[in-house]
């Protein structure tokens, strides 16, 4: 069970997270932005507190690569680490995870080719989104020869979270729109996954719900919906965690890459036009559960989402996406034919509705043709 840490009394809780790991020095993988932050100020003077060494790494970038994460682990080693905590973003926290599972593996091998042998080193997130989720799953994404690589292992699913609100506060409007919107479309396409299970889409009804009863405070910069939506993007990285994206994941990575957008942008943009196709064609179901038990599905989603039936969900969803006022993007045909070929066909083995290559560029041009 993940312990979940509040960020009240100056870090008390931190502090005795810390102490019961009865380490005595730790690795602090973290982003540049962290000097702005109140967490920045507790590592400064951490030993002089507690007693507790701090060893910094910030050698990453937005898209960390694989050569990152192994000067990481030989700075682990160097200082004989036994204790990482992270703070930031996805990255940040995908390169202390990596960090983590390769430690002690053979370094004179790409780690990408070992079998994950689970150790002892114990990881501590401060997520500084709320969008994310990556402080609750198995999954990290390095860069290797420029080619995305997925890990997955549970061993890398940090033992504990702080939940600080205020690291919050300094992020742009924009930040905090496409962020919260990344954590609904993993609490939506979690739900609908193939791989859901009844604890999930209890997870992805509570982060539905948070997100929506929340968002305006949140994007107002409200210290309580903050807090909030940290809690409603980890409840969304716990039901992605069991069920996984689908579709609109699987279509929004060449987006993210063509035109620049932040990823939950390109989700959210794919998710809006995926929504009520999926619904008005579930005579395409190729989940096992069966088609009755995709429209029940749907019927959760739709209360989930505070709406009678299914389509009044969908249309909810895409009228959240208009009123933040996101660029959409226009598409030349080159880069239609380039969205398509683009589609990773393992996520979309987790959607519930098939999807030919015909339908994915029609769902690609009803977003990004300016004719439609």
């Amino acid at each position: 069970m993940q312990k979940i840490l509040y960020a009240d009394n100056e870090f008390e809780q931190l502090d005795k997270c810390i102490l019961d790991t009865n380490q005595r020095k730790l690795l602090l993988v973290c982003g540049k932005s962290i000097k702005h932050l109140a967490i920045g100020k507790y590592f400064d003077d951490l030993e002089e507190r507690i007693g507790v060494k701090v060893v910094r790494f910030c050698d990453f970038s937005a898209n960390p690569l694989y050569e990152s994460v192994e000067k990481g682990i030989k700075i682990l080693n160097q200082e004989e680490c036994k204790l990482i905590i992270s703070v930031g973003g996805g990255s940040a926290i995908d390169v202390a995870k990596c960090i983590k599972l390769y430690a002690y593996m053979d370094h004179t091998r790409n780690y990408l080719n070992q079998s994950i042998v689970p150790n002892d080193i114990q990881l501590i997130a401060v997520p500084t989104t709320a969008g994310t989720g990556s402080e609750t799953t198995r999954y990290a994404v390095i860069y290797f020869n420029g080619e995305k690589q997925s890990i997955s292992d549970n061993s890398c699913i940090p033992f504990a979270v702080l939940m600080d609100p205020t690291v919050l506060d300094s992020l742009s409007q924009y930040q905090k729109k496409v962020t919260m919107l990344d954590a609904l479309c993993h609490a939506t396409e979690a739900f609908w996954s193939i791989n859901s299970t009844e604890k999930s889409k209890k997870y992805s009804e509570q982060a539905i719900q948070l997100i929506l009863k929340n968002y305006e405070g949140y994007l107002d910069n409200s210290s309580e919906a903050n807090e909030i939506m940290l809690r409603a993007s980890n409840l969304a990285g716990k039901a992605i965690n069991i069920a996984q994206t689908t579709a609109g994941h699987a279509m929004s990575y060449k987006l993210t890459s063509l035109y620049g957008i932040a990823h939950g942008h390109a989700v959210a943009l794919c998710v809006s036009k995926l929504f009520p196709y999926m619904i008005r064609n579930t005579q395409l179901c190729v989940d096992p559960r069966g088609e009755e038990y995709l429209k029940s599905t749907y019927e959760q989603i739709a209360k989930a989402y505070g709406r009678l039936d299914a389509m009044e969900a969908a249309n909810r969803f895409s009228t959240l996406v208009d009123k933040l006022e996101l660029e959409i993007p226009c598409a030349t045909d080159d880069e239609f034919k380039k969205l398509k070929e683009s589609v990773n066909l393992v996520r979309l083995k987790n959607n519930p509705i098939s999807l030919s290559l015909t339908t994915i560029d029609e769902i690609y041009h009803s977003i990004l043709d300016k004719n439609k």
